[in-house]
C-alpha cells in the first residue's frame, strides 16, 4: 500500500493515487525483472515527468552497480555495469540520499554517466536510492531534457514513489532467487537420477554437462580426474562449442602451473579472472585463455578417500562465476565426485570379476592343452648347454627370446623359465602371434572397451592384463605386423597400455618371454621387423638345438613317447626293436620332437602286441625324397654347419672343427665363406 507520510502529496490527483497502488500491487505480480522495470516505467510516469529513465542493483560480488537504462521508448537489453562512484545511482545508494542535478550544462562535478546522458539530451535529473528494511538494493534515477524539472516537492514525492519500487524489486529478486533454487534443486535431482542410471563416466559426461548448462550457462565444461601412475590430471572435456575444434577431448593436465591443478592441489574451489587466467602457463584452460575465454572455475572433487578430480567450468564473459555460485557448485560437485567414486570402484570389481573369469577360463584351456611335460628329455650337451643358459636366466625378470627352428620345443623352455622364476605362483601366459589374424591381434593382446569396433559388444581383457604379476609367451612374435610393433615396444620400456578404444591407461608387471623360428636378424635388415624392438627382446637370446644335433636324445625321447601314449591308449609296450631304435636314431627329423612325437603316437596306434610296430618305410620314402632333391654342395654345408655347433665355434686347435673335419684351418675358412655360412648360424 501507499506510504501513509506521502498520501497527502497524491490525495488530490487521483491519477497518481492510482499510479502508487498499481506499483504495490507489482509486489505479488509474478514476471522477471526486466518485464518489471518495463512496466515501472508506464507506472511512473503516471506520477512524475522524465524523459529518460534508469534503475540500478548492486552487485556485492563485483562491488559494482547494475544499471538498466529507459530511453524514453525502450529499455536496454544489457545492463551497464559501473563502479558505486562513476553514477547518481551509485551515490544515492552510497549515502542512501536523494542526488539532484538541476542542469548537467552548469554542473562542474558530475559522474562518468553524466556524459552518456547528456550526449541522449538530459539537462537534468533525480536519484534516489532503493532501500527495503533488510535491504540497500540499489538506485531509481529520473531524467528529464528540461533544465531544473526536480524541486523539493518532487523529490519528495519520488522519495516514496521509490520506497514502493524497492519493495516490487525485493518481491522480484526474491521471486527470481527461490526459482533459481527450485531449478537448482532440481537439477541437483535430475543430476542424482542421471548419475545413479550408468556407471560408465564416458555416458556420463554429456548428461552432466547438459544439466550444469541449464542453471550455470556455461561455454565450456570438463572433468579432469588424477591419475595416480602419471601424477596428473587426465582431462574429460563434457562440453564445448562444436566450432572449437582446437580443443582436444582428452589430454593430460600438469599439477603444477594450471588452474585445476590449483583447485585440486588445495582441496579448495577456485574462481579465475581474466587477470589470474593470464598467470595461467599451463593446462587446457590455459589454452582456453589464449582462445578467448576470460573467465573459470574449478571445483575439487572430494570424496572420502580424499580428491580425486575436479570440476571445471569456463565462459567467454568476464566475471561469468560469482563467489554465491560457490554452495552450488561444491553440492554438485559432491554428486560427481561420489558419482565418479562409485563408477570407478564397479568398473575395478567388473574388470577384476572380468579378468578373474578370464583368466580362469584361459588356465582351464591350458590345463586341457598342455602336453603334461613335467622335465625336459635328453642329455646331451647341446641341451645341458641350454637347460644351464635357462637356469642362469630363469631366477631374473630380463627379457628371454627363444630362437629355434619349429618343433623344438621353445615353449617347453619357456614353461620352464617361467616355473624356475619368482613368478611362478602368478599365471603364465601365452600367445601364438602366428596363430590369430592380425585384425584381431591387438585386441587379442591389448583388449578392447566395449564399442571399440564393429562387433566389440563386451569388453575384452587382453593377455597383457592377465599375465599380469605373471609371465607373457609370445610365440612367433616374428610375426607381428609393423603397425603393432611400437605398442608392444612401450609395454616393454613403461610397462603400460591402454585397451583398444579406451582412454584408462592400465600399468602391469609383467615379464616377457618370447620365441621364433625366423631370422629376425633378416627382418630387420629387409625392414620387415623394428630394429629398437629387437634389441629389447633380445636382451637374452636361448638357442633351442634342432633333434638333429641331439642325436644321443632320441632314444630317451623315443621311450618317454612310447610309454605315454601307451598309457593312454591302454596298451602294454614293453620293447622297441633295435632296428626301429636304430632307424629312428638316424634320421634327420626336420620337423624336430613334433615330428618325433606324431610319429611314435602313429606306431603306438600301429601296434599290436607287445612290441613297438613303427612305419619305417615312411622314413626311407622321406630319405629318398630328401637325397633327390639335395646336391652335396648342401649336405657338405650342413655337416660343416653341424660340426661347428657341436665345437661351439671354435675352428683352430686341436678339438676345433677344421680338425675333425680333416682339413686345414684356412681351408675351412675358405669354404665357409664361399658357402656364405654366418657366425650366426652356427652359434648364439
Amino acid at each position: 500500500m501507499v506510504p501513509d507520510r506521502h498520501f497527502a502529496l497524491v490525495e488530490d490527483d487521483p491519477r497518481r493515487y492510482e499510479a502508487l497502488l498499481q506499483i504495490a500491487d507489482l509486489m505479488v505480480r509474478p514476471g522477471g525483472l526486466a518485464d518489471l522495470f518495463r512496466e515501472l516505467v508506464g507506472l511512473l510516469r503516471k506520477v512524475a515527468a522524465f524523459d529518460f529513465a534508469g534503475f540500478s542493483l548492486y552487485d556485492s560480488a563485483r562491488d559494482k552497480m547494475r544499471i538498466f537504462l529507459w530511453d524514453g521508448s525502450q529499455l536496454d537489453p544489457a545492463p551497464l555495469e559501473l563502479s558505486v562512484d562513476e553514477s547518481l545511482l551509485g551515490w544515492a545508494w552510497r549515502d542512501q540520499q536523494p542526488v539532484v542535478v538541476q542542469d548537467y550544462l552548469s554542473e562542474k562535478k558530475s559522474p562518468p554517466l553524466s556524459d552518456l546522458l547528456t550526449r541522449r539530451g538530459v539537462r537534468s535529473s533525480c536519484a534516489l536510492p532503493l532501500t527495503t528494511a533488510r535491504r540497500r538494493l540499489g538506485g531509481l534515477g529520473l531524467g528529464s531534457t528540461n533544465p531544473g524539472a526536480y524541486g523539493e516537492h518532487d523529490v519528495r514525492l519520488l522519495r516514496g514513489v521509490s520506497e514502493l519500487v524497492a519493495l516490487a524489486v525485493e518481491s522480484a529478486l526474491t521471486r527470481a532467487a527461490l526459482e533459481g533454487e527450485k531449478r537448482r534443486q532440481k537439477m541437483l535431482l535430475d543430476l542424482n537420477a542421471t548419475l545413479i542410471s550408468s556407471r560408465d563416466p564416458r555416458r556420463l559426461f554429456p548428461a552432466i554437462a547438459e544439466l550444469i548448462r541449464s542453471v550455470i550457462r556455461q561455454d565450456y565444461a570438463s572433468l579432469a580426474v588424477y591419475d595416480e601412475a602419471r601424477h596428473c590430471l587426465r582431462l574429460q572435456v563434457m562440453d564445448y562449442p562444436p566450432t572449437q575444434e582446437h580443443i582436444v577431448p582428452v589430454c593430460d593436465i600438469p599439477l603444477e602451473g594450471s588452474a585445476c591443478g590449483q583447485a585440486f592441489s588445495e582441496g579448495e574451489a577456485k574462481i579465475f579472472t581474466p587477470a589470474q587466467l593470464g598467470e595461467i602457463n599451463a593446462g587446457g584452460i590455459y589454452r582456453l585463455f589464449q582462445r578467448g575465454f576470460k573467465s573459470a572455475c574449478c571445483i575439487p572433487l572430494i570424496t572420502q578417500k580424499g580428491p580425486i578430480g575436479t570440476l571445471n567450468l569456463c565462459n567467454r564473459k568476464a566475471d561469468a562465476f560469482v563467489p554465491e555460485d560457490l554452495s552450488f557448485l561444491r553440492q554438485l560437485a559432491d554428486q560427481i565426485a561420489t558419482a565418479l567414486d562409485n563408477a570407478f570402484a564397479y568398473q575395478e570389481v567388473q574388470g577384476l570379476t572380468q579378468k578373474l573369469k578370464k583368466e580362469r577360463l584361459y588356465l582351464q584351456e591350458e590345463i586341457r592343452s598342455v602336453m603334461d611335460f613335467e622335465e625336459i628329455i635328453g642329455d646331451s650337451p647341446a641341451l645341458k648347454r641350454v637347460l644351464n643358459q635357462v637356469s642362469t636366466v630363469a631366477p631374473l625378470d630380463a627379457t628371454v627370446l627363444i630362437l629355434g627352428e619349429t618343433g623344438t620345443g621353445k615353449e617347453l623352455i619357456a614353461r620352464g623359465i617361467h616355473r624356475m622364476s619368482a613368478r611362478k605362483g602368478a599365471s603364465f601366459i601365452k600367445l601364438n602371434c602366428a596363430a590369430i589374424p592380425t585384425g584381431l591381434l591387438e585386441s587379442e593382446l591389448f583388449g578392447h572397451e566395449k564399442g571399440a569396433f564393429t562387433g566389440a559388444i563386451t569388453q575384452k581383457v587382453g593377455r597383457l592384463e592377465l599375465a599380469d604379476q605373471g609371465t607373457l609367451f609370445l610365440d612367433e612374435v616374428g610375426e607381428i605386423p609393423l603397425e603393432l610393433q611400437p605398442k608392444l615396444l612401450r609395454v616393454l620400456q613403461d610397462q603400460e597400455f591402454e585397451r583398444l578404444g579406451g582412454v584408462r591407461t592400465i600399468r602391469v608387471n609383467l615379464r616377457l618371454i618370447a620365441a621364433t623360428n625366423r631370422d629376425l636378424a633378416k627382418s630387420v635388415a629387409a625392414r620387415e621387423f623394428r630394429d629398437d624392438l629387437y634389441y629389447r627382446l633380445r636382451v637374452f637370446p636361448v638357442e633351442m638345438p634342432p633333434l638333429r644335433e641331439r642325436s644321443r636324445d632320441i632314444p630317451l625321447l623315443v621311450s618317454y613317447f612310447v610309454q605315454r601314449f601307451a598309457r593312454r591308449m591302454n596298451k602294454h609296450i614293453e620293447t622297441i626293436p633295435t632296428e626301429t631304435m636304430n632307424a629312428l636314431s638316424q634320421w634327420s627329423w626336420p620337423g624336430n620332437v613334433r615330428e618325433l612325437e606324431n610319429f611314435i603316437e602313429r606306431a603306438v596306434i600301429l601296434s599290436v602286441g607287445t612290441a613297438l610296430n613303427a612305419p619305417l618305410a615312411e622314413l626311407k620314402v622321406q630319405v629318398g625324397a630328401a637325397l633327390q632333391s639335395t646336391t652335396l654342395e648342401s649336405l657338405q654345408r650342413e655337416h660343416i654347419l653341424r660340426v661347428l655347433r657341436e665345437t661351439g665355434g671354435v675352428i683352430a686347435g686341436l678339438h676345433g672343427a677344421a680338425a675333425r673335419l680333416g682339413m686345414k684351418r684356412t681351408t675351412l675358412q675358405s669354404r665357409m665363406q664361399k658357402m656364405g655360412i654366418t657366425r650366426e648360424e652356427y652359434q648364439n
